[in-house]
């Protein structure tokens, strides 16, 4: 069966790219980006081919100029000047002195001169564009000026050809717009078939998480051979999917040893209560009583182990404190009516910063694990180790609780399996000593909660447990 899938509701609102596929957006946006960089780049090549070909006017027109200045310089200057290729359609002037035209091209003779400016010094030549005057309404021409050195002063002479205007050959038109369309369907061609090459993988990941559910979580997705971001989504899509495994295994094995914790003092309350009901004249109702009260005590200490739990699985938060962890310990020590000798050092002024109701849970836990193995004492220690150890948890120092009694102790291979929930252990732990083995789980939690940690460390005799939280410099 396919699990369930979300669809856009009447109230999400879908843009139109959302609509599209990764590959077709991916396509979409190379094309564009392609589009737009051929039609920049035909701008440049035409604007760059009219630049030229001003260029090469201007130096045309320079060089009709620098044919007369040399007849100018030769004292020829009464000569009549050859007239100008009918290509460039140039013009050229000479102007002397006081301004007058002593030689002109035939189309400029009988003409004013063609434009008023003239090179400064120490400059030769200069070049702009004059419209109207000499050459009409509406026309311009790019005019260069030459000052030539004659007879002692300084002469100038005008060159021009009509300013070429910005057009673009109909045939470079055509062919830029063709090679920038075959250009871009290439490219977004190209981008879509390598996008969709490159999400295969993705799809097969998806189709396998598709077909994954509550009862096959034992399965993974494929993880493609090349490493690259693909790699890094099926890695991190199977780790999740290892943790969720890991979750649903602790919440079934979690429910049914809860269930049958619960099941037990349920089982004995009723048969005591079917048993007074059978031999009502036979019945101690004070007997009956005091068993019934035990069994649900019982029922209430397991109830509030799992409610701890929860509350602790889920992160609720807690009010935090400067604590003295030895002061603490003490105040746990006189509420309670311990079965064996207590054994404490508990110097002040070792401070940590927590929560504490939970801290005191923590170390009522350890006492009750501690008393209830011993077999004639429990030593009980509070210092303080200001050397950090490189963990960044304690990097201000750390204060330690230790409990060690003197009974059997836990086997090496086994100091972990104590920590999980509803785990007892042959040799140490039964229901008969009491207990449904959760106040080791809650004790480790609390203290990683609150930034430490909570381990089982080698001992001559016993369980020796060892409780490490960060200090507090608060005072």
């Amino acid at each position: 069966m396919r699990p369930w899938k979300a669809v856009p509701g009447v109230g999400d609102r879908v843009g139109f790219g959302d609509q599209w596929s990764i590959k077709s957006r991916v396509a979409l946006f190379t094309g564009t980006a392609v589009a737009l960089l051929c039609v920049a780049f035909s701008v440049v090549l035409v604007w760059a081919l009219h630049q030229a070909a001003s260029r090469h006017l201007v130096s045309e027109v320079t060089a009709a100029g620098e044919r007369a200045a040399y007849q100018v310089e030769r004292a020829r200057d009464g000569a009549v000047l050859p007239p100008e290729s009918p290509a460039l359609e140039g013009s050229v002037q000479v102007v002397g002195p006081g301004g007058e035209v002593r030689a002109a091209t035939p189309d400029m003779r009988g003409k004013p001169p063609m434009a008023r400016f003239r090179p400064e010094a120490p400059q030769l030549r200069t070049v702009q564009e004059v419209c109207g005057g000499v050459f009409g309404a509406g026309r311009c021409r790019v005019v260069v000026a030459q000052r030539v050195y004659h007879d002692g002063r300084d002469w100038t002479v005008y060159s021009a050809a009509p300013v070429r205007t910005f057009d673009v050959p109909p045939g470079l038109v055509a062919g830029l717009v063709a090679g920038s369309a075959l250009v871009t369907a290439t490219v977004a061609y190209g981008a879509r078939r390598s996008v969709r090459r490159a999400l295969t993988p993705v799809k097969a990941i998806s189709a396998e998480l598709d077909e994954i559910n509550t009862s096959e979580l034992g399965r993974r997705v494929p993880v493609p051979a090349g490493r690259g971001e693909i790699y890094d989504l099926a890695q991190s899509v199977n780790y999740t999917l290892d943790r969720l495994e890991e979750t649903f295994d602790q919440q079934r094995r979690f429910t049914s040893d809860a269930s049958h914790e619960l099941r037990s003092p349920i089982t004995a309350i009723r048969a005591q209560v079917e048993d007074a009901l059978l031999a009502p004249e036979e019945t101690d109702v004070r007997e009956i009583g005091e068993a019934v009260l035990r069994s649900i005590d019982r029922l209430q200490a397991i109830a509030a182990d799992l409610l701890t739990l929860t509350r602790l699985d889920a992160g609720a938060p807690c009010e935090r404190e400067p604590l003295d962890l030895g002061r603490l310990v003490a105040d746990e020590l006189g509420h309670r009516r311990a079965v064996h000798t207590m054994v404490p050092r508990l110097p002040p002024g070792v401070t940590v910063r927590g929560d504490r109701i939970r801290l005191g849970r923590l170390i009522t836990n350890l006492l009750d694990n501690a008393d209830r193995h011993a077999a004639s004492s429990v030593s009980l220690e509070v210092r303080r180790d200001e050397s950090p150890d490189g963990d960044p948890r304690f990097l201000s120092g750390t204060a330690v609780l230790e409990v060690l009694d003197d009974g059997t102790g836990i086997p090496g291979d086994q100091r972990e399996r104590v920590f999980q929930r509803f785990t007892r252990l042959d040799t140490a732990r039964s229901r008969g000593a009491g207990g449904a083995g959760l106040g080791l789980p809650i004790a480790r939690q609390i203290a990683e909660s609150h930034g430490g940690t909570l381990t089982i460390i080698d001992s001559p005799q016993g369980a020796r447990f060892l409780l490490r939280l960060p200090l507090s410099r608060e005072p």
